[in-house]
C-alpha cells in the first residue's frame, strides 16, 4: 500500500531526557511511504554525558553497553541517519512526542558541528488520536491527578487496537509502532506486516 503523505518515523531512544546532557543511544526511523525501507542502529554515549538509570530501565541497555568503545560514536549514528534520510521526497518527523526526538537527534548534530536540515515542525501521533477521538464525538480521557492528557503510547496503541509495546522499548519497534497508528488514525489502513493480526477498533 502506498500512501499519499510520506513522513519521517523517528524514535530515539536516550540515556536521559535532557538533549544538552544525555545522549542518544539507539534511533529507529522508517519512511511511511516505503515502510519496508527501514533504519536502525545503536552507539556510545558522547564523552561526559550523564546517565539516568529511569532511562535505561525504558530502554533496556546497560551502562557496559552504552560506553562500550567498539560502539559507533553518537556524530556517527546521526550522521548514518541523515544520509539514510537525504532522498526522502517529505522528511517531516512524526511520531510519539516526537519533539523529543528531534531535539535529540539537533543536538546530535551540534555537538558534531553538522547543519540541521530536517523540519522543525512535526506530526504527533498523540494530537492525531486526540483529534481522532474528538471527531468520533467521545472524550479523550484525562489524567486527573495531573490534569492533562491521558493519551499516552500505550493508550494510543490500544485505542489503535494493537498491544502495548514490549519493555524493554526498542528504538525501531517504536518507531513501527507509530507508523501503524498514523496509517490507521488517517487512513484507516492497516501498515505493517508486524500488526496485521490486530484489527482497527473502530471499523
Amino acid at each position: 500500500m502506498v500512501h499519499s503523505t510520506g513522513m519521517l518515523v523517528l524514535d530515539v531512544e536516550a540515556s536521559g531526557t535532557e538533549y544538552d546532557k544525555h545522549s542518544i543511544v539507539s534511533i529507529g526511523a522508517l519512511d511511511l511511504k516505503n515502510p519496508e525501507n527501514r533504519f536502525y542502529g545503536e552507539c556510545r554515549i558522547w564523552d561526559g554525558a550523564h546517565i539516568m538509570d529511569g532511562a535505561l530501565e525504558v530502554n533496556g541497555f546497560t551502562k557496559e553497553e552504552i560506553t562500550d568503545s567498539s560502539k559507533q560514536t553518537e556524530g556517527e549514528l546521526v550522521r548514518a541517519f541523515l544520509e539514510w534520510s537525504q532522498h526522502f521526497s517529505d522528511r517531516t518527523l512524526a511520531g510519539q512526542n516526537v519533539s523529543f526526538d528531534r531535539d535529540f537527534v539537533r543536538a546530535a548534530l551540534g555537538r558534531e558541528g553538522l547543519p540541521w536540515d530536517l523540519a522543525y515542525r512535526t506530526i504527533d501521533t498523540h494530537s492525531l488520536c486526540w483529534m481522532h477521538i474528538v471527531k468520533r464525538g467521545n472524550a479523550p480521557p484525562i489524567d486527573a491527578q495531573h490534569r492533562r492528557s491521558a493519551l499516552n503510547l500505550d493508550a494510543i496503541l490500544q485505542y489503535c487496537g494493537i498491544p502495548d509495546e514490549p519493555q524493554p522499548h526498542n528504538a525501531l519497534t517504536g518507531a513501527l509502532s507509530h507508523a501503524e497508528v498514523i496509517s490507521r488514525l488517517l487512513y484507516d489502513k492497516k501498515l505493517l506486516p508486524e500488526f496485521e493480526e490486530f484489527d482497527i477498533p473502530w471499523l
